[in-house]
C-alpha cells in the first residue's frame, strides 16, 4: 500500500522534510545519492518499536525499514534528541522533490505519522495498517513524517532507496560544532563530486548574534 497518510495534526511545515541525523550518514548519502532505512529495533521508543514487530508478526514479514524525518521547522528538540552533540547534522529536503523520488520506489509507504492516546485506542483498536504510523500522543512535538518498506525474507541490517542530491535543499550542521571546526566540514562535505553547489550551513539555534543584539539597551 503506498501512499498511507494517516490522519492527524496538520503539520506546521509543508515545503521541506529534516532527516535529523549524523555526519557520517550524511557523507555516505552524498557520496551514493541513497538514504539508508534502518531496523527500528534499536529505537528508544520502544512502544514504537514493537509496534513495527507487531506489523511484521502479523503480516508475515521477515524484516521491517523505517527512515523518520520532521515536518516542522528546526527545534531544541530535535537535535538534542536525534542528532545531540558537535557531530550531529540535518538534511534538509525539498518535500515535492523527495515525494516524487520516492513515489518510484515499489512497495515503500510513507506518510504523516498519527499520534493517539492510550484512550482513544480503548475506544478503537488500530488496523494493522496503520501500525507503523502510530505513535503515543506525547510524541506528538516530534511532527513525524515517516518511510516504511517491508521484505519477506529476513534482510540485510539496512535498506537502501535511491535519492538524488537535488532533492536537497541545504545541510545543516550542529549548533554544537565549534565554527572552525564547521569551516572545515563544509569544505569536506562540498568537496565529495557533485556536491560542490549543496548549501551547508552550521545552526545558530543555541548561539544567535543578531538574537543576542535585541537585548542591548
Amino acid at each position: 500500500m503506498r501512499g498511507y497518510a494517516p490522519s492527524g495534526t496538520e503539520p506546521p511545515m509543508k515545503t521541506l522534510l529534516r532527516r535529523y541525523t549524523e555526519l557520517p550518514y550524511v557523507i555516505d548519502y552524498l557520496c551514493t545519492e541513497e538514504i539508508a532505512l534502518l531496523n527500528p529495533a534499536s529505537w528508544d521508543d520502544r512502544n514504537d518499536s514493537f509496534y513495527m514487530e507487531e506489523y511484521a508478526r502479523r503480516s508475515g514479514a521477515g524484516s521491517v525499514y523505517a527512515l523518520c524525518l520532521a515536518e516542522c521547522t528546526e527545534t531544541y528538540h530535535h537535535w538534542r534528541v536525534f542528532s545531540h552533540g558537535s557531530g550531529g547534522a540535518c538534511i534538509q529536503f525539498k518535500r515535492d522533490a523527495f515525494l516524487k523520488a520516492i513515489s518510484a520506489v515499489k512497495d515503500l509507504r510513507s506518510g504523516t505519522v498519527r499520534y493517539k492516546t492510550i484512550q482513544e485506542l480503548r475506544r478503537a483498536r488500530p488496523l494493522l495498517e496503520e501500525l507503523p504510523f502510530l505513535k503515543r500522543s506525547a510524541f506528538s512535538n516530534e511532527h513525524e513524517f515517516r518511510l516504511f518498506y517491508s521484505l519477506e525474507t529476513a534482510g540485510p541490517p539496512i535498506h537502501r532507496i535511491p535519492m538524488p542530491r537535488k532533492c536537497v535543499d541545504r545541510i545543516i550542521l550542529s549548533p554544537w560544532l565549534p565554527n572552525k571546526v564547521a569551516d572545515q566540514v563544509k569544505a569536506t562535505l562540498k568537496s565529495i563530486p557533485g556536491c560542490s553547489t549543496i548549501k551547508v550551513y552550521r545552526s545558530t539555534l543555541v548561539a544567535n548574534e543578531e538574537w543576542k543584539k535585541f537585548a542591548n539597551a
